[in-house]
């Protein structure tokens, strides 16, 4: 079978007649010469049609094309720094596949909620097509860096019989006789058991949280890596988070400039996420906001502007660590130094972009983990399974969740969750 060719791949082929299959992204003509510039999912490629190389019918066709017909061309390939993709084609041969008519977004200027009714047609625009490529690659960096580390992906369930932090924020249904179930908004209590037999692993899928928000921080539905390792302390937590971020980053970086370039994104900013990151108490956290004139009292969590004005004061991601006990989830363990504060870390992205890695030291005491779940009102008998990993076998152990809607906005440098993800799901929103 003779293999395809994208215009991806037209540096293997400069001098070769090949032929290309795509969508029209735009075209002009000039007398006796058309250029049309076609899309196919790999890249840009200005197709040159001049009278003299190809028939009347065919050169009289190319008038047919509209935005977003699909054809095939043939041609000569040929390198040209000018153009689109640095190649150009000289083309042979036009056959039409498939006439366009009124394709709804045009080259003007269109509201947010009108692209986003058509987000299955916006998915093809510069922007967007550059946006979901990185995200890709973030996948890859995020897949690449634990697999080279040792780590085992681990699959927990979507559907779950009880919450990781109560069920205020959850999907609930009933799940045939066995009553409520509900839609996972966390892999972790699933992760720890993996770790107890893997000794490092990593979950990555879908979650779901029933916020009532409609922040531009929010989704209803988003993807989160959740890795856990056995023998760990928040310290060795941290270290993780730290070196995961600079991996992610430094290898978007490398492998993605054209696309960060597409998005106009200011990479000097990027460069700067480096190991070592600031890490600081929750207490000093407080104090910045005191510093900047925010009123904010201890044993509150942060909020998005709280977050805004601590990263602000850091060129790079800052590490916020030993927040309030009581404002933390039932498993995160006590620091024993201080039992009113947690062993835990959020991560916060700079330029404003809030949270995006949250984790903690988990508690590996069993008597210490009942009291917190009574504490918390919960149902001991749901989480029998999770306190086994206790009875049998207990160790410190520690984690982190990445959501990954947030740090692909932050690197993208965009505005709202909503365009990192190809379908965004908010409350206001569940089509197309």
């Amino acid at each position: 079978m003779k293999p395809k060719i994208y215009i991806s791949d037209l540096g293997k082929h400069v001098g070769e007649e090949v032929t290309l299959k795509g969508w029209l992204f735009n075209k002009r003509s000039s007398g006796k010469v058309k250029f049309l510039i076609l899309r196919d999912g790999s890249g840009y490629l200005q197709c040159v049609v001049f009278k003299g190389n190809v028939s009347e019918e065919v050169f009289n066709s190319c008038e047919e094309l509209t935005q977003e017909s699909s054809f095939e061309v043939t041609g000569k390939v040929k390198e040209e720094p000018r153009a689109v993709g640095g190649f150009e084609l000289d083309a042979v041969d036009v056959k039409i596949i498939s006439v366009c008519s009124e394709y709804p977004i045009t080259p003007k200027e269109h509201g947010i909620e009108f692209l986003i009714d058509n987000r299955h047609l916006w998915l093809r625009s510069k922007k967007q097509h550059a946006i979901l490529k990185i995200r890709h690659r973030i996948i890859k960096a995020i897949r690449d860096f634990f697999d080279e580390r040792g780590f085992t992906l681990f699959d927990p369930p979507i559907i779950t019989p009880n919450a990781c932090e109560g069920t205020s924020t959850l999907f609930e249904f009933d799940y045939f006789d066995l009553g409520k179930a509900y839609l996972t908004q966390s892999g972790q209590l699933y992760a720890e058991a993996g770790a107890m037999a893997f000794g490092k692993v990593y979950t990555f899928g879908p979650t779901f949280r029933a916020e009532k928000s409609k922040t531009r921080r929010h989704l209803t539905e988003f993807w989160m890596v959740e890795p856990e390792m056995a023998f760990y302390d928040l310290d060795d937590d941290m270290d993780l988070a730290e070196e995961f971020l600079e991996y992610i980053v430094q290898t978007v970086l490398t492998n993605m400039k054209d696309e960060l370039a597409t998005l106009e994104r200011d990479t000097s900013k990027l460069e700067k996420v480096l190991r070592p990151f600031p890490r600081i108490s929750y207490d000093d956290a407080v104090k910045i906001l005191h510093e900047n004139n925010i009123e904010f009292a201890w044993g509150n969590d942060f909020g998005a502007t709280d977050e805004t004005t601590i990263s602000n004061q850091f060129d790079r991601p800052v590490m916020v660590h030993r927040y309030p006990s009581e404002i933390k989830a039932f498993y995160m363990k006590r620091d024993p130094l201080n039992e009113k504060v947690a062993l835990a870390v959020d991560v916060l992205a700079p330029e404003g972009y809030g949270e995006i890695i949250g984790g903690s030291q988990r508690e590996d005491n069993l008597d210490f983990l009942i009291q917190r779940i009574q504490e918390h009102n919960l149902p001991q008998s749901f989480f029998e399974w999770y306190l086994d990993l206790r009875r049998f076998g207990s160790v410190p152990h520690a984690g982190f969740g990445l959501g990954l809607e947030r740090t692909v906005s932050w690197i993208c440098g965009i505005d709202h969750l909503r365009e990192a993800i190809p379908f965004p799901r908010m409350i206001y929103r569940n089509t197309p």
